[in-house]
């Protein structure tokens, strides 16, 4: 049997680690060491490991019925847009299996919806630093040249501009012509945890209304009570057309979601698109799992107020305030900008039992479970800080 690490395409830089089992907010590996999980799967377990909420669920599930395809009902897959559509106002919605295929259906979506207003060329204004997937239509839409590097010629019809910057897109000029839809994560994750302005937003929205365009937001990693509210968009009081989610839905589990309301929820009809796997019972027993949990268990608040116990304790652990140059995003969202060396922080996490993750290059994205408790918090806002001071102390700034 060969090697299993020369088996599998070397497309990450994985950890020296395995992990065997999880509760909670604590991951074991196969030598039975605990470590705590700041990362949560980037985003993905938001109830933590184990919940039993979502075990009981998909295990149920598992001996009754994995998989039928979308060319029969799914009672589930049905249950969970209803849920989706009380909690966000959405009219309708197409089932896939992760955030890039959300966004693939949403670019398809936004072509299809240019098409009807008789636009040949559609276009569709995306921001630098942007990150939306790595298919080959969600990786033309995202900011990343280097990511991007390689994989030409990519999909043509994307307008980048600067974040936060509404008279760039005023001066674009004749490609303004063409556009049909403005394409934005609420806060740019991949990008180092930068959220977008609220007023930016809300001006976004006024100048898609007053153009008949399409505001998509891409939810993928704010959803899903990560951020305090089921999805973002209600804390800014800014209502997209589309909203793209996975991640947190499934808390493991492989599942997307392109949301549309008014014109946009009436742009695919049968045939347009679709997903062999997307929104299978399995998968979709988990979503109503998550989000029954998330509004009964009244886990939502806990959001900000176990952000408030890492980033107290982080600041009380700090052996000079310096080293921080910065503390972003929202909720369990958070983004630690260091003033030292990024090279070595997830090596140096990993070797205290702290989880953790970079982020734009220079920023830690700590992204810990809605379950963890506040004591778990400040373990982890005083060990990230340990971390920094023992980098301050062995590489001067």
């Amino acid at each position: 049997m060969p090697d299993s690490n020369h088996a599998i395409m070397p497309t990450y830089g994985r950890l020296p680690v395995t992990f065997s089992h999880g509760e909670g907010a604590v991951l074991y590996d196969t030598d039975g060491r605990a470590y705590l999980d700041g990362v949560s799967g980037i985003a993905v377990t938001n109830l933590g490991h184990n919940h039993p909420g979502v075990t009981a669920a998909v295990t149920e599930q598992a001996s009754r019925l994995v998989h039928t395809s979308n060319l029969f009902h799914i009672r589930l897959q049905e249950r969970v847009a209803e849920m989706l559509s009380e909690a966000t106002g959405m009219d309708n919605m197409f089932f896939c299996n992760s955030g890039a295929e959300a966004n693939e259906a949403a670019i398809k979506l936004a072509r299809r919806y240019g098409d009807r207003k008789g636009i040949a060329q559609p276009k569709m204004i995306v921001l630098d630093g942007a990150f939306h997937g790595r298919t080959i239509g969600a990786l033309s839409a995202t900011g990343n040249e280097k990511i991007r590097q390689g994989f030409g010629p990519l999909l043509e019809g994307f307008v980048r501009v600067p974040a936060n910057d509404l008279p760039a897109i005023e001066q674009l000029g004749e490609p303004l012509a063409d556009v049909v839809a403005v394409m934005v994560e609420p806060i740019q994750g991949e990008g180092g945890i930068k959220p977008l302005a609220a007023d930016y937003l809300k001006s976004l929205r006024d100048m898609c209304t007053a153009n008949d365009w399409l505001l998509i937001f891409d939810e993928v990693q704010t959803g899903n009570g990560r951020c305090g509210s089921t999805y973002l968009f209600e804390q800014l009081a800014v209502v997209p057309d589309v909203l793209l989610t996975a991640k947190g839905l499934g808390n493991g589990l492989p599942i997307g979601v392109c949301m549309a309301r008014g014109a946009a929820a009436q742009q695919l009809g049968p045939g347009d698109h679709g997903s062999t796997y997307g929104g299978n019972p399995l998968c979709c027993a988990a979503a109503v799992a998550v989000l029954t949990a998330l509004k009964e268990d009244n886990l939502m608040p806990q959001a900000e107020i176990l952000r408030h116990h890492l980033i107290e304790s982080l600041k009380q652990r700090i052996t000079d305030p310096t080293l921080i140059a910065d503390i972003r995003g929202r909720g369990l969202m958070i983004g630690i900008q260091p003033s030292t060396s990024t090279d070595s922080i997830v090596k140096r996490g990993l070797e205290r039992g702290l989880l953790l993750n970079i982020a734009g290059g220079d920023t830690i994205r700590v992204l810990p479970p809605l379950i963890m408790s506040r004591e778990q918090a400040g373990e982890l806002g005083s060990g990230i800080a340990d971390v920094l001071n023992e980098i301050a102390e062995q590489e001067p700034l």
